[in-house]
């Protein structure tokens, strides 16, 4: 006799979820006791186990920590963070984690209420924490978002996201502190040197043509620190919803302004983009994908954008040459 599966409500599925999520805290309360505030890295050789969300904290972590620690990644190449659901596997990795790092600023969409629950059981950090709120950008009141997520736009807010991953470790496992401040030396001032290229960069292309259309607003800390004027068809979170209005609209400004070039992001669907590229068409102008730019994740590992750095530098690179 066959089996009948019964399809489960709505009500169903998130008391199903809100068991789950307590499920962890309680497992990382028995780990954790005293909170954290009181976690140490154990007198051990064994590397520190780190959880990070998005791939370009995961990156980052990487580059501070070292020897010292072996991070697990959640999300990798063109996943989207504001509609990732946590799998069982990644449930496991947070309850095995000895510390969390994520972007903050509801970034992780659904993950922010369990993610913000584990901050009181181990070391759980917003990276974007220590970002001065008056320098952020608004988010989406309908999305549930006060600010924009996506600072790693402007490389110096993500230095300032390095110094928070590098003085959490630090303050972890005393034990090697100079390391990983020897390790964050040396990579913020290749983010130094690296926000200096970007802006040197963007000056190339006639200010009359600075103009950077994409798939959904997540450039805006990028527009803001290097000059460049940012539309986006979705908004600050790919869980808004476009209609036909939103693609009129931007087909409208594309032809006004006799726009040349809009990209496509890893993350993110083509579809949207080439409807509007169709639109212009049929109104006499001829608009082209000027390439895939990385948004809210890394490339694949071997790729030209498989770190942050270099994520910035494709990024930078296929803006100009579209544009110029």
């Amino acid at each position: 006799m066959n089996e009948i599966k019964v399809k489960k409500s709505p009500f169903q599925r998130a008391k199903m979820t809100l068991g789950v999520l307590a499920l962890i805290v309680l497992a990382a309360c028995s780990k954790v006791e005293g909170g954290a505030d009181q976690a140490k890295r154990p007198a051990d050789d064994d590397k520190i186990q780190v959880v990070a969300t998005i791939g370009m904290i995961t990156d980052v972590v990487q580059v501070i920590g070292g020897d010292e620690v072996e991070v697990h990644g959640l999300m990798g190449p063109g996943v989207d963070p504001h509609l990732y659901k946590a799998s069982q596997g990644d449930i496991q990795k947070l309850d095995d984690a000895e510390m969390i790092f994520y972007g903050g600023l509801h970034l992780e969409g659904k993950m922010t209420e369990i993610l913000e629950k584990l901050e009181k059981h181990k070391p759980t950090v917003a990276v974007s924490k220590n970002i001065d709120p008056s320098r952020l950008r608004a988010g989406d009141k309908e999305q549930g978002t006060q600010y924009d997520p996506h600072i790693w736009f402007n490389v110096k807010y993500w230095i300032a996201a390095t110094e928070t991953i590098r003085d959490t470790l630090a303050e972890y496992d005393p034990a090697h502190a100079d390391t990983y401040k020897r390790n964050a030396e040396a990579y913020i001032a290749e983010l130094t040197k690296l926000d200096d290229e970007v802006r040197t960069r963007i000056a190339e292309i006639p200010e009359a043509g600075r103009v950077l259309v994409t798939a959904h607003d997540a450039f805006g800390y990028f527009g803001d620190a290097y000059g460049i004027q940012v539309m986006g068809l979705q908004g600050i979170s790919t869980a808004a919803e476009y209609g036909s209005k939103d693609v009129s609209e931007l087909r409208d400004f594309l032809v006004e302004n006799r726009i040349k070039a809009v990209f496509v992001e890893n993350s993110i669907p083509t579809k949207s983009m080439e409807a509007v590229i169709a639109g212009a068409k049929e109104l006499g102008h001829e608009v082209k994908i000027g390439g895939e730019l990385y948004s809210d994740s890394l490339g694949e590992p071997g790729s030209e954008a498989d770190t942050y750095i270099k994520m910035v530098r494709h990024n930078v690179n296929t803006i100009v040459e579209a544009l110029k």
